[in-house]
This record gives structure tokens, sequence and C-alpha cells, in this order.
């Protein structure tokens, strides 16, 4: 929202929410209705039909956008600001497709009441040439002049100030602007529409090709990340005049006052208005290598279409409670079957010193089930990122599926520590242990989170006991002689602390079992995510002292 919010701010299907759709919707029925009951005696209106297809491939652009530039920015190499998207930015901009719903109606629109609007060629030559030559003269030099008038300081409180409230731009960022000032560019954009329509040279390429190259430089403009290679400018020179880079209109986000110009820098030449640092910018964004992280967290994706709900994804499903969908589950998830490494999925910066970045398995928990994927490629392609977290210089590289032992077998030398996410687990709940607590008796079948809860009491001096003789054999293996000792083969329930480790939804047992224990007993259960109960949440440890005690636990939604 701008610093002042002036008038026709909000857009006038604001209060419909998602059915903002709807309104396409009278147009989309006749367009569909008209091509199933069309007959040969009179041409069909093909871009009337093409209105809508138009618009969806408007909306996968914009969204291939959005999930190239946080991959490339998560990455580091080429990013121009080095500054991370916060929450309000992406709640700020969810309102992307907008502009989108506008176009829409502006073509069907303009396709009813202007009869030459209708039954468009699909080429023609000149049509795109009087297209090219509007957009680099009136449209470029009003657009020029427009933008350096909306940072006037009344227009911009009430105004642009909402567009440049993104520092660190994405893709979307270039279509968030108050209603009225989208209206204000699409009627500059108009401007080599109506003037094909009017001179009868309008085609389908000029019309859906014009509004495809604005939305191509617009995202590329905002990505933040370069990648106009230096060649180009080189062959042809002329052309830095006629087209921008990204570091060029970053630059506009950055000091406000430069880099006015659309897509063409030219008028920033002609009325002095280029920043002086552009060329020095482009350079050093061209060479900047990829991040060296201080800390790799290594995850793996869940569910068939978790892979929409990464930053690389879509943020209005990220942003809401976990649902699975059929439609998203079979578009395309076998796709990442077949990808050889795991992929930057997002970074953060702490105390502006510590790196992190999440890498992503591209692989699901299916396969970790699988005994055969964990033989196959699975470990290799976490032993690969290991690796190569080690390379570039990782301190912690923490991985959530397997304890980790394999790799650092293999390679001894590795400077990485490998820290398994259970220890993670495993360590709130030995915290949330009485420390005076002498003995503790686990039951039920053990977990990997368990395995490392049951090891970091006995390190601790605290006994543990257990009443499965596998259980037993399982643990003994895994301590020395030194602390072998504290960990005994019980009969009963005679430890004051019971401490169950099932899994829950994996083969153990059910969350209303009841364990018969001595008064005083004190029973924490311990669950592993998910339950069957909750799909999205943080189990903790619920304790309860009863004679006769029902293992429970506390949900604490994230």
């Amino acid at each position: 929202m701008a610093t002042k919010p002036g008038v026709l701010t909000n857009w006038p299907w604001k209060p419909l929410g998602n059915f903002k759709y709807a309104i396409l919707a009278p147009w989309v029925v006749h367009s569909t209705y008209s091509l199933l009951t069309h007959k040969g005696e009179k041409e069909a209106d093909l871009f009337y039909l093409l209105i809508f297809p138009f618009l969806l491939t408007r909306v996968l652009h914009n969204q291939i956008w959005i999930s190239l530039s946080r991959y490339r920015t998560a990455k580091g190499n080429n990013r121009i600001v080095d500054k991370g998207i916060e929450f309000d930015q992406v709640d700020r901009e969810n309102n992307w497709d907008d502009q989108i719903i506008l176009n829409g109606l502006i073509f069907y629109l303009g396709n009813m009441i202007i009869p030459v609007a209708s039954h468009l060629p699909l080429w023609r030559l000149d049509g795109l040439i009087i297209t090219i030559l509007l957009h680099i003269g009136p449209v470029e030099f009003l657009y020029y002049w427009f933008h350096r008038a909306l940072h006037h300081h009344y227009l911009y409180a009430r105004y642009h100030s909402h567009h440049h409230s993104s520092i660190a731009t994405e893709p979307i960022t270039s279509v968030i602007h108050p209603f009225v000032e989208v209206v204000a560019y699409f009627l500059l954009f108009l401007i080599p529409l109506i003037a094909m329509v009017l001179t009868g040279t309008s085609s389908l390429v000029a019309a859906l090709g014009y509004i495809t190259y604005i939305d191509l430089m617009n995202n590329m403009g905002h990505c933040n990340f370069e990648l106009v290679p230096k060649w180009v400018f080189t062959a042809f020179p002329p052309l830095k005049y006629f087209m921008y880079t990204p570091s060029y209109h970053s630059l506009h986000h950055t000091q406000f006052q430069t880099n006015y110009s659309l897509f063409m820098p030219i008028y920033d030449y002609i009325y002095g208005t280029m920043d002086k640092s552009s060329d020095d910018l482009y350079e050093i964004s061209l060479t900047r290598q990829e991040d060296s992280p201080d800390v790799v967290h290594l995850t793996h994706l869940t569910t068939t279409d978790s892979i929409y709900h990464l930053p690389l994804g879509f943020a209005y499903l990220a942003s809401k409670p976990y649902a699975s969908m059929w439609y998203l589950r079979i578009s395309v998830w076998p796709l990442t079957w077949f990808v050889g490494r795991t992929f930057v999925s997002e970074r953060n910066v702490f105390n502006d010193k510590l790196k992190l970045q999440s890498w992503v398995v591209p692989r699901y928990t299916i396969h970790y089930l699988s005994k055969a994927s964990q033989n196959g490629d699975l470990n290799k392609l976490i032993e690969d990122a290991i690796l190569e977290a080690d390379k570039k210089g990782a301190k912690v590289d923490e991985e959530l599926n397997g304890n980790g032992e394999l790799y650092i077998q293999r390679h001894p030398k590795l400077k990485t520590k490998v820290v398994d996410g259970s220890s993670l687990a495993a360590a709130i709940v030995v915290n949330s242990i009485p420390k005076e607590t002498t003995q503790v008796l686990f039951t039920g079948k053990l977990s990997k989170v368990g395995h490392a809860i049951a090891l970091a009491l006995c390190l601790k001096g605290v006994q543990v006991a257990t009443l499965n003789e596998d259980v037993y054999n399982k643990l003994k293996l895994s301590l020395d002689s030194k602390f072998g000792n504290n960990l005994l083969l019980a009969q009963n329930y005679d430890q004051k602390h019971i401490l169950h480790a099932d899994m829950v939804g994996g083969g153990g047992i059910e969350p209303n079992r009841t364990i018969q224990g001595k008064k005083g007993n004190i029973i924490p259960s311990i669950f592993q995510i998910p339950t069957k109960e909750s799909a999205r949440g943080l189990l903790l440890p619920h304790y309860s002292r009863h004679g006769s005690s029902q293992i429970s636990w506390q949900l604490a939604l994230l």
C-alpha cells in the first residue's frame, strides 16, 4: 500500500477475493459455446477464442519467471541486490494476476465494441512494424515523463510508493501498482494496438506478441539477477539504447531518482537521468559467483504435490494450511524423479553474517521407505550434496532422513559436520525431561528419534531400560563399554519415567493405547511428524501423573 493511498488505489474486484476470476466467466463461456456451435458458413473469430488461452499463457509465463528468479537469487550467482524477500513483500505482491484480468476485460470488450478488432488475420508485417515504431516513439517517450511525474512527492506518496516498497524486486514486482496507475499504463500500451486497428493492419501475432514482449521485459527487468550476456552489446553497441538490463532497472529501485525508462534507456541518455553506476553494476553482477553457505539444510519432498509449497512454487499455496490437491499431484511431480541432483530452494542470512541455504533432494517420502531407492540413487544424491557442501565450505549439513554415518565413513576427511535432523528433535525431548531423572523406561518400537534420545540419555548417565529385547540389542550395538552399563533390559514398569518412542502412522501404537504404570509415573509421548490427526504441526511431550496413564500428546500448530 502507498504511503498515503489516493483515490482508485484498490482494484474494483478486491472484495470478491478468489471469485474475481468469475468476472471473465461470461466471455469464456460464450467463446467456448461459439466454438462448439460454429458452422462453416461464417469464419470463426480466432482472436475471440484465443483470448482466454492467451491469459493462461501469461499466468504460466509469469510463474516461470517467479520460480527461476527465486532459484537464481537463492544460489547467488549474478544476483544484483543482496537482500532477501520478506513475508510482507510476498503478501503485498500476491495480486499480480489482477492486471491479467484487466487485460482480458480490455480484449473482450474491444472485440465486442470495435468491429474491426474481430476476425484478425494471423500475421501482417506492416502491423508489426507499426507496433515497433510506436513503442519506441510515443509509448517509451510518454512513459518516461509519466514515470518521472509519478516520482513527484504528491503522486509518489499516493500511488507509486506502493511499487517502490520492494527494494529486492521479483519479476511480479513489475505489475504491482495501484489500480489507477495500471490503467494509465494500459492506456499507453494500447497506443500501438489501437493504431493497428484503425489502420486495418492488426494481426494476432502483433497484438498478442506485443503483450508477451511487455511481460518478458517487465519480468526480466525485475528478476534481480543479471542474465544479459556482455557479447550482446559488444556485437551490437547501439542495443544499449534500446534494451535495458535487470541491473539497469534495479538501480531505479535502489536510487529512485535515476533510470526512469520503460524498457529502452534511450530517454535516460537524452535527458541525463541515467545512473552513472549502471555499467559498473552490470559488470559486477555478471561476474558474481554462487554463494558459499555457512550452513546447508538438506531436506526432501514429502507428498507428490509438496514441490508446489516450496519458495520456488506457488506463494498462494505455501501461505495456507497444507491441503493435498489431486490436480497438483498428477501434474509435474514425475519430472523430479529424473532430476539428477539436489537444488537450492531458499537462502537466509542471520545477523548479516551466517548464511544458510536449504537444498532439496528431489525425492519423496515414498523413496525413503523403499530399500531399493535407498540402496540406489537416493544415498548417492545425499552423498553428492554433502560433498558439494563441503567443497563450498559449509560448516553444517543437516540431513533429515539418515544418520549420516555412511557418508562420514566413506569420506573420513570430510570437514562438513553432518547433523541428523533426528538429533535436533531428540534434543528437545531430552531437555524436557526433569534434570533429577535417573531412570527412564523405553516402550514400543524404536524410531530414529527414539534411538537418538536413548543414546543421549545414556551418555548423560541416565539409566535407560526397555522391555523389548530387539530394541535392547540395537541400542547396545551403538554404545561403547563405558556407557553400556546405563542400558538395561527391564521386566516391568518400575521406572518412574516411561518414554514411549513409537512412530504414529508408521506401524506404531495408536494414540489412545493405554500403558499401565505405577502411581507417580511420568509418561511423555514422542511421535514423529506427521501424525494421523494432523498433517501440519510440532509435537511436544505431554506429561501426566496418574496411576494408570494414557498416552497423549500436545499439538502446537506452526
